[in-house]
C-alpha cells in the first residue's frame, strides 16, 4: 500500500498542537489550515509523493498512547477518503489497489468478480493496462459486470459496454465468456430480468457467492464513479429505486440523465460487496464530496452516494484535490 496518514482529529485539537501539524508534509498542513471542518472527520489523506511500499498511519490510538488525548472524535461511518494531488496519482494508486485485490481473490478462490461503471471511471482505470500491471495480472480469472447499463446497442456512443471495451477490455486478455454484458435486444424491464437471471446462474455455478449476512450476491470489487448530483449506478436523488430492497437488478424508464432507459444494480447488491472503490475527480464533484465528508448537517437528505454503506466490506473513496476542494 502507498503511504497514508489516517486522522481522527478535530480542528480544535490540531490548533493547540502546532508541533503536530508542523511535522506533516506541506500539502497536508495547508489542507488542514484552510479547512478546519475537514479535520473533524475520520479521513485518510494519501500523497503519491510517498513511496508505495509501506503504510504509515497516525491514528487516534497512537496519539492517546503518546499521552495526547483528543477531546472528541467524529467519523463518517466506515468509509475512508483518499485525497491525491492530481488524477494521475489517483489512477496509479487505484491500479495498485485493484491489482492487489485481484491477486488476493485469485489466490483465495480462483476468480475475481469485478463490477464497473461508465463515465469518467474508465479513464481512471487506464494504469491497469500499463506496466507493471498489464503483464502481471491474471486476467483469465477476471469476471466483469456492469453496475448499470444504458439500454442501447453495444456499439452506441451511450453504451457503458462500449466505453469500457474501448478504454479497458480491448487492451487486456479477459475471456469473452467472462464479460457479462446486457442483452441489448430486450426492453429495459426484460434486460433487467435477464441480467438478474444471469447473476443467479453464476451463483449456482459457484462463480458468484452470496453474502451470508444479506442473501444478495457478494462481488469482490465494485469500481464506481459518481455524478455531480451524487448519483451512483442509475440510482438518482429522490428516485423510487433508492428504496428497492428485493430485486438484484432493476430498471428505469425515466432517467433524469439521458438516455432514459437503463438497468441498474440495487443498493442491497452494492452494499453486499467485499470492496467498493468510489472515484471522484474534478471540481464538479466537490459539492458531493463536501456533503459526504464535510457537512455537519445530519438532517440533510442523503445523496445516493451516501447510501453506500457496506454490510461487511470496505469502502474507499479515491478523490483528487479538485474534488476535495470544498472540505
Amino acid at each position: 500500500m502507498a503511504h497514508s496518514l489516517s486522522f481522527s482529529l478535530i480542528s480544535s485539537f490540531l490548533r493547540p498542537f502546532p508541533t503536530l501539524t508542523s511535522e506533516l508534509p506541506a500539502n497536508f498542513r495547508s489542507f488542514f489550515s484552510v479547512n478546519p471542518s475537514f479535520s473533524r472527520e475520520k479521513i485518510t489523506l494519501k500523497s503519491a509523493a510517498f513511496s508505495s511500499v509501506q503504510s504509515c498511519r497516525l491514528s487516534t490510538s497512537a496519539l492517546m498512547a503518546s499521552g495526547t488525548t483528543p477531546p472528541g472524535v467524529l467519523t463518517k461511518g466506515d468509509s475512508e477518503l483518499l485525497v491525491f494531488d492530481n488524477e494521475e496519482e489517483l489512477s496509479n494508486s487505484l491500479a495498485k489497489y485493484t491489482a492487489d485485490l485481484s491477486k488476493k481473490f485469485c489466490l483465495e478462490k480462483g476468480a475475481f468478480t469485478v463490477v464497473l461503471s461508465g463515465g469518467s471511471l474508465v479513464k481512471s482505470l487506464r494504469k491497469l493496462v500499463e506496466t507493471p500491471y498489464g503483464d502481471s495480472i491474471d486476467w483469465g480469472k477476471w469476471h466483469i459486470f456492469w453496475v448499470d447499463e444504458r439500454v442501447v446497442p453495444k456499439d452506441h456512443p451511450d453504451s457503458n459496454y462500449k466505453l469500457v471495451f474501448d478504454g479497458f477490455l480491448s487492451k487486456v486478455q479477459i475471456p469473452a465468456g467472462q464479460v457479462y454484458a446486457i442483452n441489448d435486444s430486450l426492453s429495459a424491464a426484460g434486460a433487467a430480468d435477464d441480467y438478474e437471471s444471469c447473476l443467479k446462474h453464476l451463483v449456482n455455478e459457484g462463480v458468484l457467492l452470496l453474502s451470508p449476512a444479506t442473501g444478495f450476491p457478494k462481488f469482490d470489487l465494485m469500481l464506481l464513479g459518481m455524478g455531480p448530483d451524487g448519483h451512483i449506478a442509475s440510482l438518482f436523488p429522490g428516485h423510487i429505486l433508492l428504496t428497492e430492497n428485493e430485486r438484484w437488478v432493476t430498471f428505469i424508464n425515466n432517467s433524469p440523465k439521458p438516455p432514459p432507459e437503463r438497468i441498474t444494480f440495487t443498493f442491497p447488491v452494492i452494499n453486499s460487496s467485499a470492496y467498493v472503490a468510489l472515484v471522484a475527480t474534478g471540481a464538479g464533484k466537490a459539492d458531493v464530496v463536501h456533503q459526504a465528508f464535510g457537512s455537519k448537517n445530519s438532517s440533510s437528505v442523503l445523496l445516493p452516494v451516501q447510501m453506500v454503506k457496506l454490510d461487511n466490506g470496505i469502502l474507499t473513496w479515491f478523490a483528487d484535490k479538485a474534488a476535495a476542494s470544498k472540505l
